[in-house]
């Protein structure tokens, strides 16, 4: 069942001040690890980038959303949601897509922090990326690694400085050696990115945003 995240009144009180940018794949090279045989991985992948999404442009302290896609469909809805959509190099790969919406972004709002956020992260509540993004206020450069702690769910800087992002197995050494600081503590919601089965089965203990509950729900009726 979906779960609605309320704001803190900390986060209430402080002005929109950051630029998110989620590159989104396209939907037919998404999830290939996620095995699900009664869900399509790329109706999974476009259900979890929505969700996403919608639970950032949410967040009070979240101005402007980029979100980075040469897939036609995900563009399409996700401007519906709020995004700004800006097509990416297909072959370029993920921190290209990464710096390319962080360039738009910088563009737009030159005086803005700017975090790269996953795509993959359908129980992600507004409050969990408020929190995340005031520690991030607090340092040039910041990172939230994913429930293993292996991976990135979420890059942040602050105006004065680049993102530098390093996205791929592994990620959250390398973001952490090139000298990002990590916030880990109380963010369940946006640590737990979705690859696998066993991701899958630990977000949905967390509660999926609508657009991925909905999709369960009309299977569930369909099987019915």
């Amino acid at each position: 069942m979906a779960r609605k995240g309320t704001p803190s009144p900390t986060m209430e009180t402080r002005q929109p001040d950051w630029s998110i940018v989620v590159p989104v794949k396209r939907l037919s090279a998404a999830k290939t690890r996620l095995s699900l045989s009664e869900h399509p991985r790329s109706v999974l992948a476009l259900a979890f980038a929505c969700d996403t999404i919608a639970a950032a442009l949410a967040c009070p302290l979240v101005a402007t959303l980029v979100a980075v896609t040469s897939d036609r469909r995900a563009a399409r809805e996700l401007a519906q949601i709020g995004a700004l959509v800006v097509p990416d190099e297909p072959e370029a790969g993920l921190n290209a897509a990464v710096e390319h919406g962080a360039q738009v972004a910088r563009q737009l709002a030159p005086n803005r922090g700017t975090a790269a956020l996953s795509a993959d992260l359908p129980a992600l509540r507004p409050e969990a990326l408020g929190r995340a993004l005031l520690r991030a206020s607090a340092h040039r450069r910041a990172f939230v690694p994913d429930a293993d702690g292996e991976g990135t769910t979420l890059l942040a800087c602050l105006p004065t400085e680049e993102l530098h992002p390093e996205f791929g197995p592994g990620s959250a050494e390398r973001h952490r050696r090139s000298g990002a600081y990590a916030i880990e503590e109380g963010l369940e919601s946006l640590r737990q990115d979705v690859d696998t089965a066993a991701d899958f089965a630990a977000a949905a203990r967390l509660g999926f945003g609508p657009r991925t509950s909905r999709l369960l729900e009309d299977r569930q009726s369909a099987a019915s």
